[in-house]
Protein backbone atom coordinates (compact mmCIF):
# COMPACT_ATOMS: atom_id res chain seq x y z
CA UNK A 1 0.00 0.00 0.00
CA UNK A 2 1.41 3.18 -0.70
CA UNK A 3 2.22 6.01 1.11
CA UNK A 4 -0.48 8.38 -0.69
CA UNK A 5 -3.17 5.98 -0.27
CA UNK A 6 -2.75 5.37 3.28
CA UNK A 7 -3.17 9.24 4.16
CA UNK A 8 -6.01 9.72 1.76
CA UNK A 9 -7.01 6.40 3.64
CA UNK A 10 -6.70 7.78 7.45
CA UNK A 11 -7.92 11.10 6.49
CA UNK A 12 -11.38 10.93 4.55
CA UNK A 13 -12.07 7.85 7.07
CA UNK A 14 -11.58 10.25 9.79
CA UNK A 15 -13.76 13.40 8.07
CA UNK A 16 -16.20 10.67 6.93
CA UNK A 17 -17.04 9.22 10.75
CA UNK A 18 -17.35 13.11 11.48
CA UNK A 19 -19.96 13.41 8.84
CA UNK A 20 -22.28 10.72 9.40
CA UNK A 21 -21.65 11.33 13.03
CA UNK A 22 -23.27 15.02 12.67
CA UNK A 23 -25.64 13.54 9.94
CA UNK A 24 -27.02 11.43 12.38
CA UNK A 25 -27.31 13.73 15.42
CA UNK A 26 -28.95 16.24 12.92
CA UNK A 27 -31.81 13.37 12.03
CA UNK A 28 -31.81 12.61 15.67
CA UNK A 29 -30.72 8.96 14.94
CA UNK A 30 -29.20 8.24 18.36
CA UNK A 31 -28.24 5.69 20.33
CA UNK A 32 -30.44 4.56 23.18
CA UNK A 33 -29.34 4.45 26.55
CA UNK A 34 -31.75 1.32 28.41
CA UNK A 35 -30.40 -1.79 30.44
CA UNK A 36 -28.05 -3.49 28.35
CA UNK A 37 -25.97 0.04 27.32
CA UNK A 38 -21.97 -0.15 28.38
CA UNK A 39 -22.34 3.74 28.14
CA UNK A 40 -24.43 6.86 29.38
CA UNK A 41 -23.11 9.57 26.59
CA UNK A 42 -24.41 10.68 23.45
CA UNK A 43 -23.54 7.86 20.58
CA UNK A 44 -24.33 7.17 17.26
CA UNK A 45 -24.20 3.78 15.06
CA UNK A 46 -23.10 5.53 12.64
CA UNK A 47 -19.48 3.96 12.31
CA UNK A 48 -20.75 1.23 10.25
CA UNK A 49 -21.68 4.03 7.28
CA UNK A 50 -18.40 5.67 6.95
CA UNK A 51 -16.82 2.21 6.89
CA UNK A 52 -18.55 1.40 4.06
CA UNK A 53 -18.71 4.55 2.44
CA UNK A 54 -15.08 4.96 3.14
CA UNK A 55 -14.37 1.77 1.11
CA UNK A 56 -16.90 2.32 -1.77
CA UNK A 57 -15.38 5.69 -2.27
CA UNK A 58 -11.37 5.10 -2.56
CA UNK A 59 -12.27 2.19 -4.07
CA UNK A 60 -14.40 4.20 -7.20
CA UNK A 61 -11.44 7.28 -7.21
CA UNK A 62 -8.95 4.34 -7.61
CA UNK A 63 -11.08 2.62 -10.18
CA UNK A 64 -11.66 5.90 -12.79
CA UNK A 65 -7.83 5.74 -12.89
CA UNK A 66 -7.07 2.33 -13.81
CA UNK A 67 -6.72 0.67 -10.43
CA UNK A 68 -8.68 -2.11 -9.45
CA UNK A 69 -7.85 -1.97 -5.69
CA UNK A 70 -9.12 -5.81 -4.87
CA UNK A 71 -12.21 -7.65 -6.81
CA UNK A 72 -15.04 -5.26 -6.84
CA UNK A 73 -17.56 -7.99 -6.69
CA UNK A 74 -17.22 -8.10 -3.32
CA UNK A 75 -19.41 -5.04 -3.50
CA UNK A 76 -22.65 -7.10 -3.85
CA UNK A 77 -22.53 -9.24 -0.33
CA UNK A 78 -20.60 -6.24 1.64
CA UNK A 79 -23.25 -3.93 -0.01
CA UNK A 80 -26.37 -6.38 0.94
CA UNK A 81 -24.98 -6.70 4.59
CA UNK A 82 -24.48 -3.36 5.20
CA UNK A 83 -27.88 -2.26 4.19
CA UNK A 84 -28.84 -4.74 5.94
CA UNK A 85 -27.51 -3.39 9.20
CA UNK A 86 -28.12 0.08 8.75
CA UNK A 87 -31.82 -0.70 8.09
CA UNK A 88 -31.80 -2.88 11.50
CA UNK A 89 -29.75 0.41 13.13
CA UNK A 90 -32.44 2.63 11.87
CA UNK A 91 -36.24 0.71 12.04
CA UNK A 92 -35.20 -2.75 13.40
CA UNK A 93 -35.90 -5.71 11.25
CA UNK A 94 -37.32 -8.70 12.04
CA UNK A 95 -34.28 -11.53 13.01
CA UNK A 96 -36.13 -14.03 10.70
CA UNK A 97 -35.68 -11.44 7.91
CA UNK A 98 -31.98 -11.40 9.33
CA UNK A 99 -31.49 -14.59 8.36
CA UNK A 100 -33.49 -14.86 4.86
CA UNK A 101 -30.99 -12.05 3.40
CA UNK A 102 -27.63 -13.67 5.10
CA UNK A 103 -28.77 -17.09 3.21
CA UNK A 104 -29.15 -15.08 -0.06
CA UNK A 105 -25.83 -13.04 0.62
CA UNK A 106 -23.75 -16.21 1.33
CA UNK A 107 -25.13 -18.04 -1.92
CA UNK A 108 -23.70 -15.02 -3.76
CA UNK A 109 -21.05 -15.16 -2.22
CA UNK A 110 -20.57 -19.42 -3.20
CA UNK A 111 -21.52 -17.99 -6.72
CA UNK A 112 -18.43 -15.55 -6.18
CA UNK A 113 -16.37 -18.99 -5.35
CA UNK A 114 -16.57 -18.74 -1.46
CA UNK A 115 -16.89 -21.61 -0.83
CA UNK A 116 -15.45 -24.55 1.77
CA UNK A 117 -14.87 -27.73 -0.34
CA UNK A 118 -12.56 -29.20 1.93
CA UNK A 119 -11.34 -29.19 5.42
CA UNK A 120 -7.47 -30.18 4.52
CA UNK A 121 -7.51 -33.03 6.30
CA UNK A 122 -8.74 -31.98 9.47
CA UNK A 123 -10.81 -35.13 11.37
CA UNK A 124 -9.68 -36.78 8.44
CA UNK A 125 -11.75 -34.89 5.98
CA UNK A 126 -10.94 -33.69 2.27
CA UNK A 127 -12.87 -32.89 -0.28
CA UNK A 128 -16.66 -32.53 0.75
CA UNK A 129 -19.45 -33.61 -2.05
CA UNK A 130 -21.04 -30.03 -3.59
CA UNK A 131 -24.18 -29.88 -2.36
CA UNK A 132 -22.71 -30.59 1.31
CA UNK A 133 -20.20 -27.59 0.66
CA UNK A 134 -22.57 -25.37 -0.09
CA UNK A 135 -24.81 -26.42 2.91
CA UNK A 136 -21.93 -26.16 5.30
CA UNK A 137 -21.04 -22.64 3.63
CA UNK A 138 -24.10 -21.05 4.38
CA UNK A 139 -24.77 -22.09 8.21
CA UNK A 140 -21.00 -21.05 8.54
CA UNK A 141 -21.73 -18.25 6.98
CA UNK A 142 -24.46 -16.95 9.15
CA UNK A 143 -23.55 -18.16 12.10
CA UNK A 144 -19.79 -16.41 12.32
CA UNK A 145 -21.32 -12.84 10.79
CA UNK A 146 -23.74 -12.95 13.51
CA UNK A 147 -21.00 -14.11 15.97
CA UNK A 148 -19.29 -10.48 15.47
CA UNK A 149 -22.59 -8.83 16.01
CA UNK A 150 -22.81 -10.38 19.04
CA UNK A 151 -19.44 -9.62 20.41
CA UNK A 152 -20.14 -5.48 19.41
CA UNK A 153 -21.32 -4.61 22.77
CA UNK A 154 -18.12 -2.60 24.49
CA UNK A 155 -15.96 0.03 23.05
CA UNK A 156 -13.57 -1.22 20.90
CA UNK A 157 -13.73 -5.17 20.93
CA UNK A 158 -15.55 -5.93 17.29
CA UNK A 159 -12.82 -3.18 16.23
CA UNK A 160 -9.93 -4.71 17.57
CA UNK A 161 -11.02 -8.36 17.34
CA UNK A 162 -11.09 -7.76 13.35
CA UNK A 163 -7.70 -5.63 13.63
CA UNK A 164 -5.77 -8.51 14.68
CA UNK A 165 -7.74 -11.15 12.49
CA UNK A 166 -6.71 -8.49 9.51
CA UNK A 167 -2.36 -8.87 10.74
CA UNK A 168 -3.32 -12.79 10.75
CA UNK A 169 -4.13 -12.74 7.52
CA UNK A 170 -1.82 -10.38 6.25
CA UNK A 171 0.52 -12.83 7.96
CA UNK A 172 -0.32 -15.88 5.89
CA UNK A 173 -0.96 -14.71 2.71
CA UNK A 174 1.75 -13.76 0.02
CA UNK A 175 1.62 -10.03 -0.79
CA UNK A 176 0.38 -10.77 -3.92
CA UNK A 177 -3.05 -12.22 -3.11
CA UNK A 178 -5.55 -10.63 -4.52
CA UNK A 179 -6.90 -10.09 -0.82
CA UNK A 180 -3.98 -8.90 1.23
CA UNK A 181 -4.38 -5.51 -0.41
CA UNK A 182 -8.22 -5.44 1.02
CA UNK A 183 -6.83 -6.08 4.77
CA UNK A 184 -4.59 -3.43 5.03
CA UNK A 185 -7.43 -0.93 2.95
CA UNK A 186 -9.78 -2.24 5.62
CA UNK A 187 -7.17 -1.68 8.77
CA UNK A 188 -6.51 1.87 7.24
CA UNK A 189 -9.95 2.29 7.40
CA UNK A 190 -11.22 1.40 10.77
CA UNK A 191 -7.89 2.72 13.00
CA UNK A 192 -9.62 6.40 13.39
CA UNK A 193 -12.56 4.85 14.50
CA UNK A 194 -10.95 4.19 17.85
CA UNK A 195 -10.63 8.08 18.43
CA UNK A 196 -14.35 8.07 18.56
CA UNK A 197 -15.46 4.79 20.06
CA UNK A 198 -13.15 5.41 23.11
CA UNK A 199 -13.50 9.42 23.25
CA UNK A 200 -16.43 10.17 26.74
CA UNK A 201 -18.35 12.64 24.74
CA UNK A 202 -20.07 12.02 21.04
CA UNK A 203 -19.15 8.46 20.54
CA UNK A 204 -19.66 6.76 17.52
CA UNK A 205 -20.57 2.91 17.38
CA UNK A 206 -20.14 0.49 14.56
CA UNK A 207 -23.68 -0.20 14.53
CA UNK A 208 -25.62 -3.45 13.02
CA UNK A 209 -24.09 -1.72 9.85
CA UNK A 210 -20.32 -2.00 11.14
CA UNK A 211 -20.52 -5.23 12.99
CA UNK A 212 -22.41 -7.60 9.92
CA UNK A 213 -19.77 -5.90 7.37
CA UNK A 214 -16.76 -6.61 9.63
CA UNK A 215 -18.39 -10.33 9.90
CA UNK A 216 -18.73 -10.40 6.48
CA UNK A 217 -15.66 -9.06 5.62
CA UNK A 218 -13.49 -11.81 8.32
CA UNK A 219 -15.71 -14.39 6.56
CA UNK A 220 -14.98 -13.90 2.64
CA UNK A 221 -11.35 -14.24 3.88
CA UNK A 222 -11.66 -16.94 6.41
CA UNK A 223 -13.52 -18.77 3.20
CA UNK A 224 -10.94 -17.57 0.72
CA UNK A 225 -7.97 -18.47 3.18
CA UNK A 226 -10.12 -22.14 2.77
CA UNK A 227 -10.17 -22.38 -0.94
CA UNK A 228 -8.22 -25.48 -2.14
CA UNK A 229 -6.18 -22.73 -4.52
CA UNK A 230 -5.05 -19.95 -1.92
CA UNK A 231 -1.57 -21.01 -1.74
CA UNK A 232 -0.05 -20.16 2.35
CA UNK A 233 3.84 -19.72 1.86
CA UNK A 234 4.01 -18.59 5.07
CA UNK A 235 2.34 -21.82 7.26
CA UNK A 236 2.00 -25.54 7.27
CA UNK A 237 -0.92 -25.28 9.70
CA UNK A 238 -4.02 -26.82 8.59
CA UNK A 239 -5.61 -24.27 7.05
CA UNK A 240 -8.99 -25.63 8.66
CA UNK A 241 -7.57 -25.12 12.41
CA UNK A 242 -6.32 -21.83 11.30
CA UNK A 243 -9.78 -20.40 10.02
CA UNK A 244 -11.20 -21.83 13.34
CA UNK A 245 -8.42 -19.99 15.50
CA UNK A 246 -9.19 -16.63 13.60
CA UNK A 247 -12.72 -16.91 14.64
CA UNK A 248 -12.29 -18.37 18.31
CA UNK A 249 -13.70 -15.59 20.64
CA UNK A 250 -16.45 -14.56 18.49
CA UNK A 251 -17.64 -18.16 17.86
CA UNK A 252 -17.34 -19.72 21.55
CA UNK A 253 -18.81 -16.70 23.16
CA UNK A 254 -22.25 -17.12 20.92
CA UNK A 255 -22.08 -20.73 21.34
CA UNK A 256 -22.31 -20.31 25.08
CA UNK A 257 -24.86 -17.32 25.20
CA UNK A 258 -27.35 -19.28 23.24
CA UNK A 259 -26.45 -22.14 25.19
CA UNK A 260 -27.26 -20.31 28.39
CA UNK A 261 -30.52 -18.32 26.88
CA UNK A 262 -31.90 -21.88 25.85
CA UNK A 263 -30.78 -23.26 29.37
CA UNK A 264 -33.13 -20.47 30.90
CA UNK A 265 -36.10 -21.06 28.23
CA UNK A 266 -35.37 -17.52 26.78
CA UNK A 267 -35.07 -17.29 23.19
CA UNK A 268 -31.34 -17.22 21.67
CA UNK A 269 -32.38 -14.06 20.06
CA UNK A 270 -33.46 -12.20 22.47
CA UNK A 271 -30.50 -9.81 23.75
CA UNK A 272 -29.33 -10.20 27.54
CA UNK A 273 -25.78 -9.44 29.27
CA UNK A 274 -23.94 -13.01 29.78
CA UNK A 275 -21.63 -12.37 27.03
CA UNK A 276 -17.55 -12.74 28.07
CA UNK A 277 -17.16 -9.10 28.23
CA UNK A 278 -20.06 -7.93 30.17
CA UNK A 279 -18.63 -10.70 32.78
CA UNK A 280 -15.11 -8.60 32.90
CA UNK A 281 -17.20 -5.59 32.70
CA UNK A 282 -19.00 -6.59 36.13
CA UNK A 283 -15.99 -7.31 37.71
CA UNK A 284 -14.46 -3.75 37.50
CA UNK A 285 -12.57 -4.07 34.52
CA UNK A 286 -12.73 -1.03 31.74
CA UNK A 287 -13.85 -1.47 28.40
CA UNK A 288 -10.34 -0.88 27.09
CA UNK A 289 -8.77 -3.26 29.34
CA UNK A 290 -11.24 -6.02 28.64
CA UNK A 291 -10.67 -5.74 25.04
CA UNK A 292 -7.21 -6.33 25.54
CA UNK A 293 -7.60 -9.21 28.15
CA UNK A 294 -9.97 -10.94 24.70
CA UNK A 295 -7.88 -9.54 21.93
CA UNK A 296 -4.39 -10.50 23.15
CA UNK A 297 -5.13 -14.17 24.29
CA UNK A 298 -6.51 -14.58 21.33
CA UNK A 299 -3.26 -13.30 19.48
CA UNK A 300 -1.21 -15.49 21.65
CA UNK A 301 -3.52 -18.35 20.43
CA UNK A 302 -2.59 -17.72 16.95
CA UNK A 303 1.28 -16.61 17.24
CA UNK A 304 1.23 -20.11 19.45
CA UNK A 305 -0.18 -22.45 16.68
CA UNK A 306 1.28 -20.71 13.80
CA UNK A 307 4.80 -20.20 15.38
CA UNK A 308 5.97 -23.05 18.16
Amino acid sequence: MDDYLFYLTLIFSFLLIYFFQSLFIYKKKIDKVNHRSAHSALATRSGGVSIFFTLFIISVFYYFQGVELFDYSLFIPFGILFLLGLYDDLYLVDFKIKFFMQIIIAKILIDQGFVITSLHGLFGIFEIPWVLAQIITVIFFVIVVNAYNFIDGIDGLALTETTKNLFFFILVLPSKDELFFLCQFIIFIIVPLYYFNYRKEKKVFLGDAGSLLLGGVNMVLILHILNPNTILPNISLNKTLFALAIILYPLFDLLRVVYIRLKNNRSPFVADKNHIHHWFIDRGFSHFITTIIICSSGAIILFGILYV
